[in-house]
């Protein structure tokens, strides 16, 4: 069994595998070959008095691999002067966490890896985003907007980059000194310029793919700046305003990651950025939570990916259409895509810590 830590994962994964193997995972929903069960959350009351403890867990299984992501946070959603609201977590203290999955055999279900999730969730996400863009951003598309500064925005540029030919960014973040690392190392990185900028409505213009990477409580854009052709992606959950629905021409969706039953005892829909969790505390601790949020506008019911690519549902049909893909559902899948990849490619050449397999064993019938 190998223990893989976020360094060993960061050398054998590029951002051009992960898309190209969970386009194949998403597309084994279609044949029975991917399966995968939503996020569901945990909430107990912690230490401090204004946040909660969260546990998560997410599985799913693909090319021989059955992946379960764990997580243990402490959340808290603070609000700032300026009327930003913003959720954030942490384990043990600020600046630490506790991501970890988990990969068995299919075949023989033998434990195969332990893997720190920090380096895998951002080229999970960054790379679902590119499988997006791929399938309905403009073919022309040259200019990025970007807001949001951290590793998702960078992983997620990345894909962008890798499925269209761009040629200009522009990013926005509410630090100053953050948007101006970003656009510097990101600019090295690619060979493409990368521009800071003051205003979120100055990194929307003209751009001809929109991403938005954020952990914001509330939309980070005004629905107006949407443009004719323009493609978005938003990570987070909360980042467009209900009015951005009526913009959209088409909207196609990853997955589904909300579990359909109704909210009974414990069991809640939409707490922060979870979308279903289990619920603890007394009536007074639950106070410290934020109120529900509403991410399910209602609407038009729009397609999964796997409708488009497998033509029982259009995708773009003119350049003059605003597109959007949501990232949303097949998580237990993308780990299972990604972290079996980047398994057999730390096996193959001998990296990650060996764990003897027995470790994990026993007789006695569980």
């Amino acid at each position: 069994m190998l223990l893989l830590n976020n360094d060993v994962i960061a050398q054998v994964l590029t951002t051009k595998d992960c898309i190209e193997v969970q386009e194949r995972a998403f597309l084994g929903t279609v044949t029975g070959a991917s399966v995968g069960r939503p996020r569901l959350d945990t909430y107990s009351p912690c230490d401090r008095e204004d946040g909660y403890y969260r546990f998560g867990s997410v599985e799913g299984a693909t090319e021989g691999v059955h992946a379960v992501r764990l997580k243990s946070d402490i959340m808290t959603w603070p609000r700032s002067p300026d009327g930003t609201w913003s959720e954030k977590k942490f384990c043990v203290e600020p600046g630490t966490y506790c991501g970890l999955v988990i990969l068995f055999s299919t075949g023989n279900g033998e434990p195969l890896a332990i893997l720190n999730d920090g380096h895998l969730q951002h080229m999970r996400v960054g790379a679902a985003a590119g499988v997006g863009a791929r399938l309905l951003a403009r073919k022309n598309s040259r200019r990025i907007g970007m807001i949001g500064s951290g590793g998702m925005a960078r992983t997620a540029l990345e894909a962008m980059v890798a499925v269209r030919d761009i040629e200009e960014v522009v990013v926005y973040s509410r630090s100053q000194a953050n948007r101006e690392a970003y656009a510097a190392e990101m600019s090295a990185q690619l060979g493409i310029p990368v521009t800071p900028v003051a205003t979120a409505r100055e990194a929307v213009r003209g751009a001809d793919i929109l991403v938005t990477a954020t952990d914001s409580m509330i939309p980070v854009i005004e629905a107006d700046w949407l443009e004719p052709g323009m493609h978005v992606v938003a990570i987070g959950p909360l980042e467009m305003p209900p009015e951005a629905d009526a913009h959209f021409d088409l909207v196609v969706r990853q997955g589904s990651e909300t579990f359909d039953m109704p909210e009974s005892g414990q069991f809640r829909h939409n707490i922060g950025h979870s979308r279903s969790a289990f619920v603890g505390g007394s009536k007074e601790e639950q106070k410290r939570l934020p109120p529900v949020m509403e991410k399910h506008h209602k609407g038009r019911i729009w397609p999964f990916y796997v409708d488009v690519i497998t033509g029982r549902a259009e995708g773009r049909t003119s350049d003059a259409q605003i597109t959007q893909y949501k990232p949303i559902g097949n998580w237990g899948i993308q780990f299972a895509a990604c972290g079996g990849l980047a398994y057999r490619l730390a096996k193959a050449r001998g990296l990650g810590h060996e764990l003897p397999t027995e470790w994990f064993l026993q007789s006695i019938k569980n």
